[in-house]
């Protein structure tokens, strides 16, 4: 009996384990990608209000808030934020600089 209970011990381990190095990761994927999809969402609607009501018009900046946020929420969760004009995960929190930078241009 303590044969078995072992063996199913370190069966479970064993699973434990592989769970630990295959599906968790997939799972922070998974989650990093719904962060991703918000973010080029509200990236779409912004460049929509720019090209509608202008660069500096209210619905514009009310736009860049909820980019933002969008951002933000990444940030808190992942500590990296999607930029899609880049199209890439960015480890800095810098998207404010960005906007700064689109401002001279």
């Amino acid at each position: 009996m303590t044969r078995r209970l072992a063996r199913t011990a370190v069966a479970f381990v064993v699973a434990s384990a592989l769970w630990f190095f295959v599906a968790a990761p997939q799972a922070h994927a998974d989650d990093r990608s719904k962060c991703q999809h918000a973010v080029e969402k509200a990236e779409g609607r912004l460049d929509r209000a720019v090209q509608k009501d202008g660069e500096h018009s209210h619905e514009a900046e009310e736009r860049r808030r909820d980019l933002n946020a969008e951002r933000q929420r990444c940030w808190d969760q992942y500590h990296q934020w999607w930029n899609g004009k880049e199209h890439r995960w960015e480890t800095e929190q810098n998207w404010d600089q960005e906007h700064h930078d689109n401002m001279q241009h």
